[in-house]
């Protein structure tokens, strides 16, 4: 089943086209990366989603219909700029975000004190928002996104401004939610927790659709790396493009070694074989969705 499909959807503000024809769907229960640099369309596309603005064209659907509030009680939301009423407690703040999606005060109240012991803020339940820390304050946030066991959680920039110990939190509340067969949804410009988190991604470029699929299958579209040891140089052997030399001691040199695209490192492997091509090491290296983004979208606005 489809929890969010997005089909030709474009965005215009005035003379600016933020989103361009963007097509994608999420699969119901996988955790889906929507991966752009700052100014890609990322937060348009999400908006637009949870009905926040209207698209100019195109159309989606959300959890089997049109987006629309009627869909809160499975949503939850985590905006990427933050903020909660200062003179309200902890514990408070969460039952009422549950109250606004349908839940009752009984049971937003029992999931705020699950959230608040689980987070480490059990002994904080009834401390005012103003009273509290900053990171303390993200985690009554995060609460209050997942306080009604949402279908589907959208992360607009989730991990922006969260210290390294609250990044784990919420990397860790994600996998538990999707274990529990939500379908998660989050946008970042950081590839590390892509990385960690994705079944499936997509990489957004001015407001257009450059690549959607698996890890695995962005990582095909860079040319294959290796790094060989060698007495001989690799440069004339089958699909090599390029050969640069590392160093090494003696009569064995390291290479490092790129491939025609769509090479396979087997294949090579079985040549050297063959040809009596001397080897003391033959390692491929495995691209990151850093290099990836690099690739097909660019340098700016990623970070590794």
């Amino acid at each position: 089943m489809t929890a969010l499909l997005l089909d030709r959807v474009t965005k215009d503000f005035g003379d600016k086209r933020a989103v361009d024809d963007l097509s994608f769907a999420v699969r119901d229960g996988e955790v889906f990366g929507f991966l752009g640099g700052n100014g890609a369309g990322k937060t348009t596309s999400l908006r637009m989603v949870l009905d926040i603005v209207r698209p100019t064209a195109g159309r989606i659907e959300i959890l089997g219909g049109p987006p629309g509030r009627e869909k809160s009680s499975e949503l939850g939301f985590l905006p990427e700029e933050r903020g909660l009423y200062r003179t309200m407690t902890a514990l408070d703040t969460i039952a009422y975000f549950g109250r606004l999606k349908g839940m009752s005060k009984g049971d937003a109240r029992r999931e705020g004190r699950a959230l608040l012991d689980r987070f480490g803020l059990g002994g904080s339940a009834h401390m005012k928002i103003e009273k509290l820390s900053k990171g303390m304050a993200q985690k009554v946030q995060l609460a209050t996104a997942v306080v009604n066991h949402p279908r589907l959680l959208i992360l607009d920039e989730p991990f922006s401004g969260l210290d390294p110990v609250n990044q784990g939190l919420l990397e860790d509340e994600i996998k538990r939610l999707s274990h529990q067969g939500s379908t998660i949804v989050f946008s970042t410009h950081v590839m590390q927790h892509a990385e960690r988190l994705c079944d499936r991604l997509l990489l957004l470029a001015d407001g257009r659709k450059v690549f959607e699929g698996t890890q695995d299958e962005a990582r095909a579209t860079l040319p294959a790396r290796l790094s060989l040891v060698s007495r001989a140089p690799p440069a004339g052997l089958p699909g090599v493009i390029e050969a640069i030399e590392q160093g090494g001691e003696g009569d064995w040199r390291e290479w490092e070694v790129r491939l025609v695209p769509g090479g396979d490192p087997g294949d090579l492997l079985q040549a050297c074989t063959e040809q009596g091509f001397a080897l003391r090491r033959f390692e491929q290296r495995r691209p990151s969705l850093h290099d990836v983004f690099i690739h097909l979208v660019g340098g700016e606005g990623a970070q590794a």
